[in-house]
Order: structure tokens, then C-alpha cells, then sequence
């Protein structure tokens, strides 16, 4: 199923407070360790992993499972996490689910090859790829990015990576801007209000936590990600597609913003173990209901939608297991 047909853009984003630690699965004489990758805490893959670690172990008496989901530095870094072993599952922006699974785009992905063993679990929120800039940077469109102090936001992050793609495509590096900085999420609406950058970038669901927190703070505004290497990157790939970032939405951007964007997807590897991959994917979907209400950027999502669109590699077959069994495949 095509993203282009299933694209929605009116998503909150706020974190939920649960520990978490850094692992990979294990088990003790009766329990077994899953740990799944989010990204800043600033974002909505903490509250996705935070969430569904709050479903999994409600249940773990009955099922053995202990599960925690960590900050981390995002898609790449999860997908890469995964493959050495370090994580067994995490959030990944769909295009980079693509590019990991078939070794392309990024530096780390190449010199790895082909993630043959990377599988889909579901996806969830969209996400559309937002500019905020300072009302007095002088930007009002993308291509104005250009001699200015930009945040690219940290290596790993997928922001980062689709960042890097439009630059590829438009010849830009980045000696291009003014500053290239490299904060995390988290970090670059102060940054912006601080006047230390003069825009910051965010493949985000909508509205966000991050974005309300640099438009209310400081005198800043959403800025349209339109052209030519825009409609390329959509036209020739099905997991982008046109978003609208709706006006009033945020304070200084009272009209509706064109960008484009993904879908957040959670990913694992075949190495995994089909029980446990099966466990959490129950936990998740038999406690939808409960799902929903854990953060209001899940509302309107819907299990046929999520275990389809916006997933290129392979459904895990714990995964699968589950979604037969509930008549959706």
C-alpha cells in the first residue's frame, strides 16, 4: 500500500517518563530482555517505544517479557543498533528502513551492503519534514537555507539523512551554509531562540512539542519545502509524499505550510526470536484501545493501515503470526 494514499499530517508529540536502559534481548531463569530504539526524548519514537514498553510489561508475569526503550540517536542509528546486535527493534523513518534494507544512501548502509535480514514490525505516525526559521533570518523558503547557520541535527538521526539526500541533490554540502551544526533534537529550539542558529530541521509528527517550544519561545515561523529536487525525491520514491503542516498550528505560521514527508516505522531483524517479536506485537495490538490513549498522536491510526503502508523490508514472522491470527493477512 502506498504512503501516498494513506498520509496524514495532525499529530501531537510530547514524551512519556518511564526508566529506560540501554540492552539487547537476554534472558534469566524466567524472563527475557527486549530493548527498542526511540530518538530524542523531545519527539514522538520515545513516546512510540515508551508506550509499547508500558503495554509489554504489564504483562510480563504472563509472558516473560521485560522490555525498555531508551533515548537514542534515531532512525539510522536504530537500524545500525539493530544490525550489531545492540538493540533488537526501533523506530525508522520508512526511507531509511528502504535504504538500510538495500544498502543505499547513507555512508554506513553502503559499507555495510544489503541488511537482508531487516524486518518490518508496523508502522505509525507520519511524519512531515518541518523547517523552523527565525522571523528575522531573512528565510522564507527552503533554497534560502543557503549561506545561512542551519542545524543538519545529529549523525544517526533520519532528519539528518534526508537532510543529507536534498543536499546531494541540489549539489549543496556544508560549506553551503553559514554554520552546519550538528545539536540533537532536543537541543536545537533553544538553540534557535538563543539566536546561536538561525533554523533547525525535524521529520516530526504534528503538532510538536519541539516546534511549539520554538515558536512560542521566540519569534520564529515554518517555512515550505517545495521545488524541483522536492517532486524528484516523490515522484520516484513511494514512501514520500506531499504533507501539509496545517496553519495555526503554531504561532507566526498562520497559513498552511507545503513540505513533504514519511512514515515512522518500527523495525527489527530476523535474528530476533519469533516468540518474543510475537509477545510484543500482541501486547501492542490486543491493548490498541489502551494504545491510542497513551498519546494523542495515535488516535486515528488503524492496525490494516500499520502493518502495510510505508514498510519495505519483509514483516517479521512473529509479526505475521499475529496479524494471521487476527484475520488481517
Amino acid at each position: 500500500m502506498s504512503l501516498k494514499t494513506k498520509f496524514a499530517t495532525t499529530l501531537l508529540s510530547s514524551a512519556v517518563g518511564i526508566a529506560a536502559s540501554f540492552g539487547s534481548v537476554s534472558a534469566s531463569a524466567n524472563q527475557t530482555f527486549v530493548t527498542i530504539g526511540t530518538g530524542g526524548q523531545t519527539g514522538v519514537y520515545y513516546v512510540v517505544g515508551q508506550s509499547m514498553c508500558r503495554l509489554v510489561n504489564r504483562g510480563t508475569s504472563d509472558h516473560g517479557i521485560k522490555c525498555t526503550a531508551p533515548s537514542t540517536g534515531g532512525s539510522v542509528a536504530n537500524i545500525n543498533a539493530i544490525r550489531q546486535g545492540q538493540q533488537d527493534m526501533g523506530m525508522a523513518q520508512s526511507d531509511w528502513q528502504y535504504y538500510a534494507l538495500n544498502g543505499e544512501k547513507h555512508d554506513s548502509f553502503k559499507k555495510q551492503g544489503k541488511f537482508n535480514e531487516l524486518r518490518a514490525l508496523f508502522s505509525v505516525h507520519n511524519e512531515p519534514f518541518t523547517v523552523v526559521a527565525r522571523a528575522d533570518s531573512g528565510i522564507e523558503h527552503f533554497d534560502d537555507l543557503a549561506g545561512k547557520r542551519v542545524n543538519l541535527q545529529n549523525p544517526g538521526s533520519g532528519t539528518r539523512g534526508t537532510m543529507e539526500l536534498i543536499m546531494s541533490e541540489k549539489g549543496w554540502d556544508k560549506g553551503t551554509f553559514k554554520l552546519a551544526s550538528e545539536l540533537k533534537a532536543s537541543e536545537q529550539a533553544q538553540a534557535l531562540c538563543d539566536n546561536k542558529i538561525d533554523a533547525m530541521l525535524y521529520s516530526v509528527g504534528h503538532p510538536s512539542g519541539a516546534i511549539k517550544e520554538a515558536t512560542t519561545s521566540c519569534d520564529a515561523k515554518v517555512i515550505p519545502v517545495t521545488g524541483p529536487v522536492i517532486d524528484k525525491l516523490i515522484n520516484s520514491n513511494d514512501f514520500y509524499a506531499k504533507a501539509t503542516i496545517k496553519g495555526g498550528m503554531y504561532k507566526g505560521s498562520d497559513s498552511d505550510v507545503t513540505t513533504f514527508g514519511n512514515a515512522a516505522t518500527m523495525v527489527t531483524s530476523s535474528t530476533v526470536d519469533a516468540d518474543t517479536v510475537y509477545q510484543v506485537v500482541k501486547s501492542v495490538f490486543d491493548n490498541f484501545d489502551r494504545f491510542k490513549r497513551l498519546h494523542p498522536a495515535f488516535a486515528n491510526l488503524d492496525p490494516k493501515t500499520m502493518i502495510s503502508a510505508g514498510l519495505s523490508a519483509p514483516l517479521h514472522e512473529g509479526a505475521i503470526r499475529y496479524y494471521k491470527e487476527r484475520g488481517w493477512m
